[in-house]
């Protein structure tokens, strides 16, 4: 087998499982969000030769799956559902209140699918990517003001359809 294509078939394999979590919560559909993971890798993989040597080869990767969801929410509005399940990290349980840790997940999960796209791709971004704004308006395209009115926008809607997720916003105190 060609070192290169082994080189992408073993990032393919290891960093597949982070890159459907951060699209299934862009997306909030695991089908859709399997759709922008493929076309992010596949064009990846036209980059490889110049990539694999680099090491940005993930930052790419999300870079790409993040412009992708632009393209997709400027182009059409596509009917969200919150289907299948939100894909775990591998190695164990939730924590020691595995009710408590599903009734959150469950209420973030609805509450992120009353969210337009861009809030939600913001949110994602800069919370659960831990991206400061300049970071995520570089990668969403967009001003630095977007980011942070959209930010504005999507957690005062969250307030307003989940209040029971109060204890998740202390997270906008902490952001960069």
């Amino acid at each position: 087998m060609d070192p290169l294509l082994s080189e992408f078939d073993s990032f393919v394999r290891t960093r597949t499982p982070a890159l459907l979590r951060s699209a299934y919560l862009l997306t909030g559909d695991q089908h859709l969000a399997e759709d922008l993971v493929q076309s992010a890798l596949a064009r990846t993989h036209r980059s490889w030769g110049r990539l694999h040597d680099s090491g940005n080869a993930e930052a790419y990767t999300r870079k790409i799956m993040y412009h992708l969801q632009v393209s997709w929410w400027r182009r059409r509005r596509v009917p969200e559902s919150v289907t299948g399940e939100l894909p775990e990290p591998r190695g164990g349980d939730s924590g020691p209140d595995h009710a408590h840790q599903t009734t959150l997940r469950l209420t973030l999960r609805a509450a992120l699918a009353k969210l337009s796209p861009k809030q939600r791709a913001v949110l994602v971004l800069r919370f659960f990517e831990d991206r400061t704004e300049a970071e995520a308006a570089e990668m969403l395209g967009v001003t630095v003001g977007t980011v942070k009115s959209q930010t504005s926008k999507a957690l005062a809607k969250l307030r307003t359809v989940a209040p029971e997720l109060a204890e998740l916003y202390v997270l906008e105190g902490s952001a960069r």
